[in-house]
């Protein structure tokens, strides 16, 4: 299934792909059109998706027929990539299953204790002084479907399928910003409405997609692909701004939490899971510190990414918000593969072309691009 997407630049309009996922800080649903884009021409079959986040690129790849390997440390991607990838029943026979869990009963239990809110006139600032992320009709359904989901001992995909569609139904009643490190003040007028779990958008995988949950470098072991797409979690180049090592596994812990049903210990005013403190390390593609030579540790990253990937070509997404500058990364880049095409996309402004590669990302010193690669590999 597609839909015709108008270009934001003033290109034609290009078929993409439906797709399904959260909110997600660096989500590259806008950026699909100009990926998929980038295919023609080249040979490729099998692809691998080496940060995938909520999985809205493999979702595109898959539905566009390419075998995709779909890989992410985050467990929500794990769960995501199994329903939306590896699924080969007829989506239509998981809608009981679906019905059983939307007539359940719901009660308070711990995910209401802990993040499920009254509403006090419009207020999500509860007795205790701190806000909640969701109201308390909401949770308590939550609270009913999640044990039961674990009471069915559904098969892997099922349980998969089972749960995307309680995450997707809970992104649609929340109260937040898009991520669970804090809350609004006052409710969200979605956050009034009753949550409805809906059948993902899924369909029958005719290629057998394959589903990691590693740490890219293990991954790149034992995966060979036509090509790679590479979208690693870049961290800021804001000298200003302090580093920090709060990052996906904190802003998103509720959706651990659901999918593990684990109920762990809490901390902070917005009731984060223990094991997303800021004592936990943080990607090597976000690291701040430099090497003896002066180069940010996360530059040596990327050209390790590059050079021990086993394809083709890749394709390397890159914000100019990133650690790398431009001559940082043509350096890492034409020391093992060829660089094919680039295009900046400068959402802000709305202009798209092929980047000529510069000392500097823009003549605007404030301008924001996402960058695409194309590389081939030597």
């Amino acid at each position: 299934m597609s839909s015709q997407q108008q270009s934001l630049f003033g290109f034609p309009e290009q078929s993409t792909p439906n797709t399904q996922g959260v909110k997600y800080t660096g989500s590259k649903l806008k950026l699909l059109p100009y990926i998929i884009s980038l295919l023609p021409g080249l040979n490729v079959t099998t692809i691998l998706d080496g940060f995938s986040g909520t999985t809205r690129v493999s979702q595109a790849f898959s539905q566009l027929g390419f075998q995709v390997i779909s890989n992410d440390t985050a467990l929500l991607s794990k769960v995501f990539a199994t329903a939306f990838l590896t699924n080969k029943k007829d989506p239509k026979k998981y809608q009981d299953l679906i019905n059983h869990l939307n007539a359940l009963k719901g009660y308070a239990g711990w995910f209401t204790k802990h993040y499920g809110g009254q509403d006090f006139n419009g207020s999500a600032v509860q007795a205790d002084g701190k806000k909640r992320p969701f109201q308390i009709h909401n949770t308590m359904k939550l609270d009913a479907i999640r044990d039961e989901i674990d009471t069915l001992q559904l098969p892997e995909i099922d349980r998969c399928v089972a749960l995307v569609s309680l995450i997707l139904a809970l992104d649609k009643v929340d109260s937040t910003l898009g991520h669970f490190v804090s809350y609004l003040k006052n409710w969200s007028p979605r956050s009034y409405k009753n949550m409805q779990l809906e059948v993902p958008a899924i369909a029958i995988n005719a290629q057998d997609n394959q589903v990691f949950q590693d740490d890219i470098f293990q991954t790149l072991k034992v995966v060979a692909c036509d090509l790679a797409y590479f979208d690693p979690p870049y961290g800021s180049n804001n000298e200003k701004m302090p580093p920090s090592r709060v990052r996906y596994n904190a802003y998103y812990h509720l959706w651990t939490t659901v999918i593990k049903n684990d109920k762990p210990s809490l901390f902070g005013s917005a009731n984060r899971r223990e094991d997303s403190s800021d004592k936990v390390s943080t990607s090597v593609f976000e690291e701040f510190r430099k090497n003896d030579n002066g180069q940010f540790l996360a530059v040596g990253s990327i050209e390790k990414l590059i050079h021990h990937t086993q394809s083709n070509y890749i394709i390397l997404s890159y914000s100019t918000g990133g650690r790398a500058t431009a001559k940082e990364l043509r350096e890492v880049i034409a020391d093992c593969a060829t660089l094919v095409k680039t295009l900046a996309i400068d959402y802000k402004k709305n202009v798209m072309a092929d980047m000529k590669w510069t000392h500097q990302w823009s003549a605007d010193e404030n301008a924001n691009q996402e960058l695409l690669f194309v590389l081939k590999k030597r």
